[in-house]
C-alpha cells in the first residue's frame, strides 16, 4: 500500500534537505528520498570538503611566510593523506548532522532511487524492494554532475573529475586543469600551493570568465605570480594516455601544441541529473539537461517543482536552499512568498586570492544601458589588510548614476567571500550610495574597503 505525504522531496542536497525541513516546520508531513548521501554533492563532494582542503593549503602557504610575521618554521611539509582524511571527516560530520536535523523535524528519510510514476505518485527502488509514495506536491532536487567532453572522459587514474581530485590516488607533479570556473580554479589553487606544476586551460578570453574583467585580470596576475601557467583562448582537443602520462593537444592561436602531464582535472561545467526520473513521461520539460521552471520553480506540471542545480543557473548551493524554502512555503500556503532574484545571489570562489561578486559586472551594466559610477579601493590602502600581511586585492562597486542603485560589487583578495554579504544585504534592501556612505564601518577591518570603494565611486574616497 502506498504511503501518503503532504510533500515528497527527491534529493537531499542543499536544496532538497532544506525544502524538507522548512516544509516540516510549517506542519506538513514530508518524505525525502536520497540515493547516495544526505547533504548531496555540495556537502559530501563539493562545497565543504574542497574548503577543508583549501584551508590546509592556506595554512601551508602561511607557514612558508612565517618569517614575514617574525616567526620561525623549519622543515615545512605536508601529509596529503592526512589533508584528505581531515577533509572527508568534515564532510562526514556535516552529513551526519543532516540526519539529526531530519529526525528533529520529523522528516521521513528513504535511501533509494526515486522515479515519477504517474500523477502524484513516486516509486522508490531501495535495497529491500520498491516503495510507492503519493503526494499532491513533488519537489525534484536531484542536482547535477560533472560534464564530460568526448575524448576527455575521466578515468580516475590519469584524468580526474572533482570526486577523484578530492580523494587523489597520487599527488600530481605536473597538472593540467581544463576550465577556470570556480571548480577548476579552486583545485588549481590547491594543488599549485602544495607545489604541483599547474597549468590552467580556459576556452574563453580570460580566467574566471563570469567575473568582472578587472577582477579576472587581477586574479590572473596573482595566479601567475604563484607559479601557475594560464592558457586563455585555448582548447584541449585531445588527450593521449600512456602509462603514467597524458599528452594534451591544446589549440591556441590557431595552432595545436602538445604538452605532457601526469594528471588532468576536467572542470568543464555540469549537467543536470535528469535521467531515470520519469520527467519527460510526466510531461516535465527538460532543456539541455535542466528542468524548465518559472520563477517559483514550478515545472508546468501540476504539483511538480524543480529546485537547485537541476533547475539551471546559477549553480550555487545557497540558491538551491532558498529555492527550497520558497517552494516549501508556497506549498504550505503562505501568502508572502517572493521569487528569488538571481541578480542578488553572490558568487564566491575560494582560490588564493579569493574572489566574490554580486550583481552586474561593469560590462553588463553598460550593456543594459545604465550610466554608471564606478568605485575602486585597493587592499594596500587598508590598515587591517596590511597588518594581516594581505595587501594584494581590490574592491570594486558599480552604481547607477541617476538613481544611486548599487548595480554590482566585485572583490578579489583575502576573506572577500565573507565581505560580499554586506553588499548582498544592501542589494536586498535596495540600498543607495547615500545609505552606504552614511553607514559607519568598524575600524580596523577589511570591511572599511567596502565603504571606501563606495566613496570612490563619487569622488569622495579618504584613504586613496
Amino acid at each position: 500500500m502506498a504511503k501518503s505525504f503532504d510533500m515528497i522531496v527527491i534529493g537531499a542536497g542543499p536544496g532538497g534537505y532544506v525544502a524538507a525541513i522548512r516544509a516540516a516546520q510549517l506542519g506538513l508531513s514530508v518524505v525525502c528520498v536520497e540515493r547516495e548521501h544526505l547533504g548531496g554533492i555540495c556537502l559530501n563532494w563539493g562545497c565543504i570538503p574542497t574548503k577543508a582542503m583549501l584551508r590546509s593549503a592556506e595554512v601551508f602557504h602561511l607557514m612558508h611566510r612565517a618569517k614575514d610575521f617574525g616567526l620561525k618554521a623549519d622543515g615545512i611539509g605536508y601529509d596529503l593523506d592526512a589533508v584528505i582524511k581531515r577533509s572527508r571527516g568534515v564532510a562526514k560530520q556535516l552529513s551526519g548532522g543532516i540526519g539529526h536535523l531530519f529526525k528533529k523535524n520529523k522528516v521521513t528519510t528513504i535511501m533509494g532511487e526515486a522515479r515519477l510514476a504517474g500523477k502524484g505518485k513516486v516509486s522508490v527502488k531501495t535495497d529491500k524492494g520498491t516503495e510507492e509514495l503519493t503526494s499532491k506536491n513533488i519537489v525534484v532536487a536531484t542536482g547535477a554532475r560533472a560534464r564530460e567532453l568526448p575524448g576527455l572522459e575521466a578515468d580516475g587514474d590519469l584524468v580526474w573529475t572533482y570526486k577523484t581530485a578530492l580523494e587523489p590516488p597520487h599527488m600530481p607533479k605536473k597538472l593540467l586543469v581544463i576550465g577556470s570556473g570556480a571548480i577548476g580554479i579552486e583545485f588549481a589553487s590547491f594543488y599549485n600551493t602544495l607545489g604541483c606544476d599547474t597549468t590552467v586551460v580556459e576556452v574563453m578570453d580570460r580566467v574566471l570568465p563570469v567575473e568582472d574583467a578587472e577582477i579576472s585580470a587581477f586574479a590572473r596576475k596573482q595566479f601567475v605570480k604563484q607559479g601557475m601557467k594560464i592558457m586563455e583562448k585555448a582548447m584541449v582537443k585531445q588527450l593521449d594516455r600512456a602509462k603514467g602520462k597524458v599528452t594534451a593537444h591544446i589549440e591556441v592561436g590557431g595552432k595545436v601544441e602538445k604538452h605532457e602531464f601526469d594528471t588532468v582535472i576536467s572542470a568543464v561545467g555540469i549537467v543536470g541529473n535528469t535521467e531515470g526520473l520519469g520527467l519527460e513521461e510526466a510531461g516535465v520539460k527538460v532543456d539541455r539537461s535542466h528542468v524548465v521552471t518559472d520563477e517559483y520553480c514550478r515545472t508546468g506540471v501540476e504539483g511538480v517543482y524543480a529546485i537547485g542545480d537541476i533547475a539551471g543557473a546559477p549553480w550555487l548551493a545557497h540558491k538551491a536552499s532558498h529555492e527550497g524554502v520558497m517552494v516549501a512555503e508556497l506549498i504550505a500556503g503562505k501568502n508572502d512568498v517572493h521569487p528569488i532574484k538571481p541578480g542578488s545571489i553572490a558568487g564566491c570562489t575560494y582560490c588564493h586570492p579569493q574572489v566574490a561578486s554580486v550583481g552586474m559586472t561593469e560590462a553588463k551594466a553598460k550593456e543594459a544601458g545604465h550610466e554608471i559610477n564606478v568605485g575602486h579601493f585597493p587592499f594596500i590602502g587598508n590598515g587591517k589588510a596590511i597588518a594581516l600581511g594581505e595587501p594584494e586585492g581590490m574592491v570594486k562597486t558599480i552604481f547607477d548614476k541617476k538613481t544611486g542603485e548599487l548595480l554590482g560589487a566585485h572583490m578579489v583578495g583575502a576573506e572577500v567571500t565573507e565581505l560580499i554579504q554586506g553588499y548582498v544585504v544592501g542589494r536586498q534592501l535596495e540600498t543607495t550610495e547615500e545609505d552606504l556612505m552614511a553607514t559607519v564601518f568598524p575600524h580596523p577591518t577589511l570591511s572599511e574597503m567596502m565603504h571606501e570603494s563606495v566613496l570612490d565611486a563619487y569622488g569622495r574616497a579618504i584613504h586613496f
